[in-house]
């Protein structure tokens, strides 16, 4: 049996639930009131999809501006930085002040301390306000707020995934952006919303570790095929 010892507990806005942070022999976990895994630091291969697969297909990837809605572990900001050029500005909206203190801390050691790179802008909010106020700011628009469309840790999440919450988006995207999210699970229903948006839309499943095993879905959104 593996042996977990608990680092730090936060408060979820707008929720009766909480994280938690546990540390075991080699890895980090952050676990939802009630012992539901959200994630851990050897199984971080979506989040890097959710970077890196929406910047690559940037056709200016040297002053790119992309945010990020939910900090987690600093897998997909890690992936974003390595994906965009020196002049690209990320900017990374986390609801948690707790998560960006566990970032800064011993946790950041496993996604190679993303926070610190000049590029990054780090703000304690809600991703939902900023996109609502942004209008053609940003070149890729990548969330990882909840477990998916049928939000577990946080019912607010829900306008995200709403037809308002995804037009909201489009609008805060430049010309050829992209609009990602990911999820735990498929979701036709989802899928077909961002479709009635007008977005062309592509659904990856991405293994969450390795080749083999669990894999979780990553919904890329465009205005252009």
């Amino acid at each position: 049996m593996r042996h977990w010892t608990q680092l730090g507990e936060a408060a979820i806005p707008g929720s009766e639930k909480s994280l938690i942070l546990y540390r075991g022999k080699d890895d980090f976990s952050i676990k939802i009131s009630g012992g539901y895994e959200l994630m851990n630091t050897r199984k971080h291969g979506s989040e890097d999809a959710l970077g890196s697969l929406p910047c690559k297909r940037l056709k200016n990837t040297e002053t790119a501006r992309v945010l990020i809605g939910g900090l987690g572990m600093g897998f997909t900001l890690a992936a974003v930085l390595e994906a965009v050029g020196a002049g690209a500005e990320v900017t990374v909206e986390e609801l948690i002040p707790e998560v960006v203190e566990w970032n800064r801390g011993p946790l950041g050691e496993f996604s190679g301390r993303p926070l610190d790179d000049p590029r990054t802008r780090i703000h304690v909010g809600d991703v939902a306000k900023l996109i609502r106020r942004s209008k053609g700011c940003f070149d890729v628009i990548a969330l990882d707020v909840d477990n998916g469309p049928e939000g577990l840790t946080n019912s607010a999440n829900d306008w995200l995934y709403s037809m308002s919450g995804i037009c909201a988006a489009q609008d805060a995207l430049r010309p050829s952006g992209f609009l990602a999210y990911w999820s735990a699970d498929p979701d036709q229903a989802f899928h077909d919303r961002l479709r009635r948006c007008g977005f062309f839309v592509e659904e990856l499943n991405v293994f969450a570790h390795g080749s083999k095993g669990t894999r979780h879905t990553i919904w890329l959104a465009s205005v252009e095929g």
